[in-house]
């Protein structure tokens, strides 16, 4: 498909409808959130039809868009800020925190282009226009945040649909908290209140006994920033029906002589065999497999969903790509659900006990290897209850951010009941492979 141009209409900057005396404080990052600074912004987007209604008005969807936003900036406020660093001489390092009086608010773009939904559902990969063009802050850094805005919404118009695409700054929200934000301002939208039934903890999360303000070991952004081009990749995204996922966790349970394997976990190993066959891995070399996992219930006391950070981590089952392929979907499934059932609150504070006293940032080229898979996102994230007065989404996309060969997004089936949708990214003659796997392709719907 030749990707036609989309052009900007408008654009401006959303602030919150009321500041209170707590958003003009600033906002110190957890290590969670200092990790993050290197990696792309979280992009996510909704793709609906245009309504069947004469009387619908993209002027008036608009402007709602934009009143409701502003009335959801009001208990998401640091999204309408800015970053900001402060520099230390001894010993040398850097202090980045959010910066409440830089407060420009959240930028939101109008535009269009002269496609259809069938041209970006009906494809067999995700069209490239969806990663370049539906997404603002392509390929920008968490980093980037110091100039760019920390939440970016633009809404592109089809011949027949609407598209949401969102960009947030991963520094700030993690997968739980992306959705969050997203629920909550659906939720303004359709009711028209000012009010929200879950607001946001803002409050950071330190470990116990430590320095609130966290600092990295740095004195320029050269020295942590990876701005790595990404390869060519394909994405496509597969679909499995609440039946076929029930059988696979049966089938996984039975082979390693248990009742304990979910259907997150059977599918993960099943996923991992078969990407790992398609690369054509030697039997002696090393894959894993890392799952993103969120701490808030993890921790002692945990801490609620409505955290508003970050607070997930990747835990990761290692064996041989021979030892992987000559066992069973079941065998690799135990091995997941060992790593996830085994990360503990002890875990997670042992692990920032190091980093605090070594910071590091991740990146992608350093942090996950050739060999890997690693999964983001969960299908129990509400995706699909995002209505926005458009009635269901026809589908959840994603932007540019983050991508490698081995990533893979969870997203909920659109029918629901159990159903999951799984997009992955894979070079293009490992794909090959992949699609024609029959272990794998006898389980897509």
């Amino acid at each position: 498909m030749n990707s036609p141009n989309v052009e900007i209409i408008s654009d401006c900057f959303v602030k919150p409808k009321f500041i209170s005396e707590e958003a003009k404080k600033p906002i110190y990052f957890s290590p969670w959130d200092l990790r993050m600074i290197s990696l792309n912004y979280i992009q996510k987007g909704l793709l609906f039809h245009l309504p069947e209604n004469q009387d619908f008005s993209i002027t008036t969807f608009l402007d709602d868009l934009k009143h409701s936003l502003s009335a959801t900036l009001t208990h998401f406020h640091p999204l309408a800020a800015r970053l900001a660093t402060v520099k230390h001489e001894n010993p040398p390092s850097l202090t980045v925190f959010l910066n409440p009086e830089n407060s420009p608010g959240a930028r939101f773009i109008h535009s269009a282009v002269n496609l259809t939904v069938a041209d970006i559902l009906a494809p067999i990969d995700i069209p490239s226009i969806v990663q370049s063009s539906f997404f603002d802050h392509h390929q920008a850094v968490n980093n980037d945040g110091h100039e760019l805005s920390l939440l970016s919404v633009k809404v592109t118009e089809f011949v027949d649909g609407i598209f949401i695409g969102c960009s947030i700054n991963h520094m700030l929200v993690d997968g739980t908290s992306y959705w969050h934000f997203i629920n909550s301002w659906s939720e303004i939208f359709n009711s028209k209140s000012q009010n929200i039934s879950r607001p946001p903890i803002l409050d950071r999360w330190i470990p116990a006994g430590s320095d609130p303000v966290v600092s990295l070991p740095f004195t320029h952004e050269d020295q942590f920033i990876d701005r790595s081009d990404y390869p060519l990749l394909r994405e496509r995204i597969f679909r499995f029906s609440s039946d076929a996922l029930s059988k696979l966790k049966a089938k996984a349970n039975f082979e390693c002589g248990a009742t304990k394997i979910s259907t997150l976990q059977s599918l993960s190993a099943l996923l991992w065999r078969c990407v790992t066959r398609a690369r054509r891995i030697p039997a002696d070399q090393k894959t894993s497999f890392k799952m993103a996992v969120n701490n808030r219930r993890r921790l002692s006391p945990p801490l609620p969903e409505n955290y508003f950070g970050n607070m997930v981590q990747t835990v990761s089952a290692i064996t041989t790509a021979g030892e992987l392929l000559d066992h069973g979907v079941g065998w690799a499934a135990l091995r997941l659900h060992e790593a996830v059932v085994s990360h503990s609150d002890k875990d997670i504070k042992r692990l920032m006990d190091l980093w605090l006293k070594s910071p590091s940032v991740a990146k992608l080229g350093v942090h996950f290897d050739r060999n890997s898979v690693l999964t983001g996102s969960s299908p129990r994230f509400d995706m699909y209850g995002n209505e926005f007065g458009l009635g269901k989404p026809l589908a959840v996309l994603s932007g540019y951010a983050n991508k490698f060969d081995g990533r893979v997004t969870f997203y909920p089936g659109k029918e629901g009941g159990g159903s999951i949708d799984l997009g992955i990214c894979l070079f293009p003659e490992n794909m090959v492979a992949f699609e024609s796997d029959e272990e794998f392709m006898s389980v897509v719907n």
